[in-house]
């Protein structure tokens, strides 16, 4: 049988569609606090870059991070230092699961959320999800994960960090993760259980942590007022002066020097109210079970691929209240929250490197 050129180039088009349809993208849960198209990227990160100081961050052994998840018009300083030194293939990124998703998915807990989607959305193009994902969730327990597009869909904190990936690297894999409320015992099974999984992945695929591959988490911090029924210090200048204090003094105490178990269990200790009888009042992080997971899974999985202890270090905090709004033009970013005395969010962006 002939074919003719014109048959031949309407079978391709029609195959490369059919496979396009065939392929699924995770729908954009937040286009207001945060950059979908490169004209709002590109005009976010000239604004951010032209009112950089000359600062210099070492990117020199750095393999994880800690990164906002606050609107880019807000936290976008923030995010900045860490995400200038992001370069790797391969990005996993621990997120948090919000109330929305805990009331719409009624609560799931001790276990670790996937999604099956093909692609998520950037600003510059979509961004494939890599193949670790499905060597993750077919090697993980069944009691430790679950596979869950609507509740990814639902939830914010891993999208909002896809922009500033994606502007410093337009072909990284992202593998997203929410994790859900558990013990720290918990925390240390299915940790242990998920750095062996990681290191298998990485001795199989010859990667070099931070060049290669990279674990990011997603944090904001104390989110202060009494519509977050937290306001333990009053109201006032002096209010947020001691609450931002207070973040930053556990921040330098948990991510500050060599990481270690005990130091992320302390962490725990700082942030929970679970398991204590005392009537201190803790800050509300929303990454209060991300950011504890997402340390201990990176220290386990490094320690066997490298004879490197993992160091921290701080590379800026604010809050919304002191940082306001960036006075960018000729976008449609806005905010998806106020920002006052009586309602402010604390975020830092913090690096984690082999020393």
């Amino acid at each position: 049988m002939k074919y003719t050129v014109r048959t031949i180039l309407i079978f391709i088009l029609l195959t490369v569609g059919s496979t396009m349809d065939a392929q699924s993208i995770r729908p954009v849960r937040d286009n207001v606090g945060f950059c979908w198209t490169p004209e709002q990227m590109n005009i976010l990160m000239d604004y951010i870059q032209a009112n950089e100081s000359e600062n210099q961050f070492d990117s020199n052994g750095l393999v994880a991070g800690i990164s906002p998840h606050d609107d880019h018009l807000y936290a976008g300083r923030i995010y900045y230092p860490l995400y200038k030194m992001i370069h790797a293939k391969e990005v996993v990124v621990f997120g948090v699961t919000h109330g929305t998703v805990r009331r719409a998915m009624n609560d799931p807990q001790d276990k670790l959320i996937f999604d099956s989607y093909d692609y998520w959305h950037g600003p510059y193009g979509n961004v494939e999800i890599s193949e670790l994902r499905q060597f993750v969730t077919d090697r993980l327990p069944a009691d430790e994960m679950m596979v869950s597009n609507k509740a990814q869909d639902i939830e914010h904190s891993i999208e909002a960090l896809v922009p500033f990936l994606q502007y410093y690297n337009r072909d990284f894999n992202l593998t997203p993760i929410m994790v859900t409320g558990m013990s720290f015992n918990r925390m240390d099974q299915v940790s242990d259980n998920l750095g062996r999984i990681f290191r298998e992945y990485i001795q199989q695929k010859s990667l070099t942590p931070g060049k290669d591959i990279f674990f990011l988490i997603s944090s904001d911090l104390n989110h202060y007022g009494e519509d977050f029924d937290n306001a333990p210090y009053g109201k006032d200048s002096a209010a947020h002066a001691e609450g931002t204090a207070n973040d930053q003094k556990i921040a330098r105490t948990a991510f500050s020097g060599k990481l270690t178990s005990e130091k992320i269990k302390n962490l725990t200790e700082m942030l929970w109210n679970e398991g204590t009888s005392d009537t201190i009042a803790r800050p509300l992080w929303c990454g209060q079970y991300s950011i504890p997971f997402g340390l201990l899974t990176t220290m386990k999985t490094l320690r066997a691929v490298s004879d490197k202890s993992l160091s921290g270090k701080i590379l800026r905090y604010s809050d919304t209240w002191t940082e306001g709004v960036l006075p960018i033009e000729r976008t449609s970013l806005g905010t998806t929250a106020p920002f006052s005395l009586e309602h402010w969010v604390g975020f830092l962006s913090a690096g984690f490197y082999l020393k």
